[in-house]
């Protein structure tokens, strides 16, 4: 009887946390399985109850994976905002790219955002996500309060039109954050806060 050679392969649990993130866009939350993923990730079944115990496990690394490339993206963005571009400027492109090029990637990404709320495994992960943009947006606002609160609108804002489907009305985004940024609508509140 020929003994079966078991295949090293290193990139497995990468290419499973991969699948559970296109099982995910794909199927929702809902369709989210170890069968389902061992499907899309070609894999057999054991492999994925191997790397993950439950169901919790794929769904906080696939967050995890999505929340990584969401920084990633954010943190590029906030790097290319010229420095004489005033925030609610900015703000109107970062909605235009979500709603628009991005909306897949949004529409996920909030996905797995609101698992939170029935899945407290997944909470730590999503809190911290928020934490990191307000980091990363602290150069583009003039205090850490004022970046919490920018993270806020723009999550309120995304989270209105993905499920109204209505048009994103810019001059509304505009004065939103005029009205939050005092000083907007004309200069960068960088220059502000340094006078």
């Amino acid at each position: 009887m020929a003994r079966r050679v078991r295949r090293h392969d290193p990139d497995r649990r990468h290419r499973i946390v991969d699948a559970a993130v296109r099982v995910v866009e794909r199927d929702g939350i809902a369709g989210l399985s170890h069968r389902a993923v061992a499907a899309e990730a070609d894999v057999p079944l054991g492999s994925t109850t191997y790397h993950f115990t439950d169901r919790d496990d794929l769904l906080t690394a696939a967050l995890q994976r999505v929340n990584d490339a969401w920084l990633g993206w954010f943190e590029a963005w906030v790097g290319d905002v010229p420095p004489d571009e005033p925030p609610a400027e900015a703000a109107v492109r970062l909605l235009d790219d979500c709603l628009g090029p991005r909306r897949a990637q949004t529409r996920l990404e909030y996905e797995l955002y609101f698992a939170g709320l029935t899945r407290p495994a997944v909470r730590p992960l999503a809190a911290r996500c928020l934490d990191d943009m307000a980091a990363l947006l602290r150069p583009l606002v003039p205090d850490e309060h004022t970046a919490r609160a920018v993270i806020a609108l723009l999550d309120g804002l995304l989270i209105e039109l993905l499920l109204t489907g209505r048009p994103h009305d810019r001059d509304r985004t505009r004065e939103a954050f005029a009205r939050l940024v005092p000083g907007t609508r004309t200069g960068s509140p960088r220059a502000a806060s340094t006078g």
